[in-house]
């Protein structure tokens, strides 16, 4: 897993706010039992999951070696170390940002942030319409040249109807501001989830001021999600992130694939955005853990997620690499060209 890829003239600006340390210098007794704690949600939507059998399944996976190396290919020569810890894998941080900003709303109608900026919250918005009309068509989006008459087709009446019966779940949403940007492509079934009661509270004020009232927003946690729907499109932009800059990150991060793999339907898209994951190291993480499932004893009921069977009964990956964000401005630091965002859709099999 890469460190987070921020570009060099904005070091200074993330160097003041974000802080990583080791594990024994930022965490105290007292943050260790919030971050414990923040993985139950705190709503009405029944009871929790069993989190502490999911963890030691999780970290059984790890310890087994059975969620490690994969024969995929990366796009860097040498994997990056291990991410830091950090203040932003915990739910204490983004419940007194929330609060903070929600705070800013009422006295000054300020939104907050908008991760990764406006630039790629509309270039992701805007490839999804892509997305979505070409899977319509049944083209290869992989090789095809969008050209201005497919924009021109992907913005007609049609189409604009075939996006509106698409159902949409926006994970980890924050302020919510990507749902509205996939309003104003089309999109009309919208919801989003966070663990933050601040940040959902957040979320449906600026939805209701800017009129997006169709927007669903509720209080859950990826990691042990309420919901009992599945959705033909699911993003995240910037959860997985966070989840591994959590203490117990690659324990989480196992659990977090198993969840989202739930939630998305047959013939749905997954898409993920990253700052701290390259395209390759998403699809390698994503194989390791679908491999891990099939090979061995595969243990599917590991995180609740079944593998696809085959009609010979032989277990099947149940996402494919399907395509990514080609157009994200590049620089070079040190020698080495690349993007400080990713953005990977992943297509689940209708099986």
């Amino acid at each position: 897993m890469a460190g987070i890829r921020w570009h060099p003239e904005d070091f200074d600006h993330v160097q003041s706010r974000v802080q990583t340390a080791g594990t024994a210098e930022l965490f105290s007794d007292d943050d260790r039992s919030i971050a414990a704690d923040s993985w139950s949600i705190k709503s009405e939507y029944g009871s929790t999951l069993d989190d502490e059998q999911r963890n030691a399944d999780a970290y059984a996976a790890l310890s087994s070696g059975v969620f490690g190396t994969s024969d995929y290919s990366s796009d860097k020569d040498e994997q990056d170390t291990e991410v830091e810890p950090s203040v932003l894998g915990l739910q204490s941080h983004w419940d007194a940002a929330y609060a903070d900003d929600l705070t800013n709303f009422h006295e000054h109608g300020y939104a907050g942030e908008i991760w990764f900026g406006v630039e790629v919250m509309e270039s992701v918005a805007t490839w999804t319409v892509k997305l979505c009309f070409s899977l319509k068509q049944g083209h290869n989006i992989d090789q095809e040249d969008v050209t201005n008459r497919n924009l021109e087709e992907a913005n007609s009446e049609a189409t604009v109807k075939e996006l509106a019966s698409w159902s949409v779940l926006d994970i980890g949403t924050g302020n919510g501001l990507f749902l509205h940007a996939l309003a104003k492509q089309g999109y009309s079934d919208l919801t989003g989830t966070d663990y933050s009661e601040a940040a959902v509270e957040l979320a449906r004020n600026l939805a209701v001021r800017d009129g997006f009232t169709n927007i669903n927003f509720l209080a859950d946690d990826i990691l042990e999600s309420k919901l009992q729907i599945q959705f033909r499109l699911v993003n995240d932009k910037g959860t997985l992130d966070a989840i591994g800059l959590h203490p117990d990150g690659a324990v989480k991060r196992i659990m977090y694939w198993g969840s989202v793999s739930k939630l998305v339907a047959p013939g749905g898209l997954l898409v993920i955005t990253s700052c701290n994951s390259t395209k390759d190291e998403l699809i390698e993480e994503l194989n390791s853990y679908q491999e891990s499932l099939i090979d061995g004893n595969s243990k599917s009921e590991m995180q609740g997620c079944s593998t696809s069977l085959a009609s010979n009964n032989a277990p099947q990956p149940l996402f494919h690499y399907l395509d990514h964000v080609r157009t994200y401005p590049t620089f070079t630091f040190g020698g080495v060209e690349g993007s400080r965002v990713a953005t990977v859709a992943f297509l689940r099999s209708h099986i």
